[in-house]
């Protein structure tokens, strides 16, 4: 029985290898546009952080001019308030003057003309400040309201994505202790499975436990259609050995990942738009390649699930 399915997978791997030259530009095209698309999602994250980073600064210069403001028209309202007692006490001074010496008077009423010049000045100065300050204390507000939008948007993203990663844990719990680990960093959920939970060495034919695991994956994907999927295929540092239509370590990768896609499409509730597959052959180790567990670990697909930033790119561009 063994070896009659030995002989039938190898029968498989062999028609799947023999494809047209046509068939196969066509797969390097999808891959090509599925390269792009893959790096145009990355470029759009990497935009949508600087936007937010740019406006906390931008927040941050705000509250230090409006401190700088209030502080300028406390200074202009202690000016004011000094001014306008000494003009009070010349304008007594004047008063008890006016009725012994109209030398005095005179003088006295230069100086009260000046100091109300000065006064006019000085609240007229007094009402710029606190206009420009209102104008400050407003857009201050402006910018607190939106970075706090913004993170309440990224926290309702951080929330959604946690109870994703139990969703995933809980539908992959057969596969504990199989190679499978399913983690939350950066804002995104990492669902990690080795080759030996998948695929037999240098195949990209996913064996039943692995598909088993990957359909199960794909009923709580397809529970989410507001979620990004990035399959990633991995190798260790081992030169490809075998032959036929395989060029090397990055093109199996390549191939592996997209056998996942394709049995995630077979899941008519996954928007197939969502899913993008990408072959990094040996270049992104988690494990040294020294010692045979490294190799393991490093021989694997992942999964990478990214909330749409949809909401998060109007608030940025209603800047």
């Amino acid at each position: 029985m063994i070896k009659k399915t030995l002989l039938t997978v190898l029968t498989l791997a062999l028609v799947t290898s023999c494809v047209s030259p046509k068939v196969y530009k066509d797969l390097e095209a999808k891959y090509d546009n599925l390269k792009k698309e893959n790096r145009k999602l990355s470029d759009e994250n990497e935009l949508l952080n600087s936007g937010k980073i740019a406006a906390e600064n931008e927040l941050k210069q705000l509250k230090a001019a409006y401190k700088e403001a209030v502080a300028q028209r406390d200074k202009l309202q202690a000016d004011y308030n000094a001014t306008k007692a000494n003009y009070e006490a010349l304008k007594d001074s004047y008063d008890a003057l006016e009725k012994n010496s109209s030398a005095a008077i005179a003088a006295n009423s230069q100086k009260n003309r000046e100091l109300l010049a000065q006064l006019e000045a000085k609240e007229q100065a007094l009402a710029a400040e606190n206009a420009r300050l209102e104008k400050l204390k407003r857009e201050l507000e402006d910018r607190s309201n939106r970075v706090a939008e913004l993170e309440s948007v990224i926290a309702a993203k951080d929330e959604a994505m946690s109870a994703l990663k139990d969703a995933i844990s809980r539908a992959l719990t057969d596969f504990e202790g199989k190679g499978l680990t399913v983690e939350q960093r950066d804002g995104k959920v990492y669902v990690s499975m080795e080759n030996k939970l998948l695929f037999e060495s240098g195949s990209w034919a996913v064996g039943t436990e692995g598909r088993r695991a990957v359909m199960q994956l794909g009923t709580v994907l397809a529970d989410n259609p507001d979620i990004a999927v990035l399959i990633e295929g991995h190798t260790d540092n081992v030169p490809y050995q075998g032959s036929g239509a395989l060029k090397g370590n990055w093109d199996l990768s390549t191939k592996r990942a997209t056998a996942i896609v394709d049995i995630l499409s077979e899941n008519g509730n996954i928007n197939a738009e969502n899913l993008t597959a990408a072959g990094r052959g040996e270049h992104s180790p988690i494990a040294t390649n020294d010692t045979p567990e490294g190799r393991a670990k490093n021989r694997r697909i992942e999964v990478i699930l990214t909330p749409k930033l949809d909401e998060l790119s109007r608030l940025l561009s209603d800047n």
